[in-house]
Protein backbone atom coordinates (compact mmCIF):
# COMPACT_ATOMS: atom_id res chain seq x y z
CA UNK A 1 0.00 0.00 0.00
CA UNK A 2 1.33 3.28 -0.83
CA UNK A 3 0.76 6.60 0.76
CA UNK A 4 0.92 9.55 -0.56
CA UNK A 5 1.24 12.79 2.12
CA UNK A 6 1.80 16.29 2.00
CA UNK A 7 5.03 15.89 3.12
CA UNK A 8 6.82 15.73 -0.72
CA UNK A 9 4.57 19.17 -1.60
CA UNK A 10 6.37 20.74 1.76
CA UNK A 11 10.15 19.99 0.85
CA UNK A 12 9.25 20.89 -2.54
CA UNK A 13 8.14 24.47 -1.33
CA UNK A 14 11.01 25.17 1.00
CA UNK A 15 13.26 23.98 -2.25
CA UNK A 16 11.67 26.67 -4.52
CA UNK A 17 12.03 29.04 -1.40
CA UNK A 18 8.41 29.46 -1.16
CA UNK A 19 6.83 29.95 2.47
CA UNK A 20 5.92 26.85 4.16
CA UNK A 21 3.66 27.40 7.54
CA UNK A 22 5.36 23.66 8.87
CA UNK A 23 3.97 20.02 8.94
CA UNK A 24 3.50 17.55 11.17
CA UNK A 25 3.69 13.89 9.89
CA UNK A 26 2.09 11.34 11.70
CA UNK A 27 3.27 7.63 12.23
CA UNK A 28 0.21 5.07 11.86
CA UNK A 29 1.76 2.88 14.21
CA UNK A 30 0.99 5.01 17.17
CA UNK A 31 -2.27 5.40 18.91
CA UNK A 32 -4.29 8.65 18.61
CA UNK A 33 -3.86 9.38 21.93
CA UNK A 34 -0.12 9.65 22.25
CA UNK A 35 -0.11 11.81 18.64
CA UNK A 36 -2.20 14.21 20.47
CA UNK A 37 -0.30 14.93 23.73
CA UNK A 38 3.11 15.03 21.27
CA UNK A 39 1.14 17.54 19.06
CA UNK A 40 0.03 19.62 22.06
CA UNK A 41 3.42 19.42 23.39
CA UNK A 42 5.32 20.28 20.39
CA UNK A 43 3.22 23.49 19.57
CA UNK A 44 3.19 24.27 23.09
CA UNK A 45 6.68 24.25 23.53
CA UNK A 46 7.33 26.08 20.44
CA UNK A 47 7.67 29.82 19.83
CA UNK A 48 5.10 31.48 17.12
CA UNK A 49 6.66 31.01 13.81
CA UNK A 50 9.33 28.66 14.75
CA UNK A 51 7.88 25.64 12.82
CA UNK A 52 8.23 27.64 9.53
CA UNK A 53 9.59 25.83 6.88
CA UNK A 54 9.80 22.43 8.62
CA UNK A 55 8.58 18.92 8.67
CA UNK A 56 8.29 17.25 11.98
CA UNK A 57 7.70 13.93 12.73
CA UNK A 58 5.77 12.11 15.85
CA UNK A 59 6.68 9.62 17.22
CA UNK A 60 10.64 11.51 17.07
Amino acid sequence: MMFHTITRYAYDRVRQGQTMPGVIEVSLDVLISRVIEDILLLTECSQEGQLEGQVQYIPW
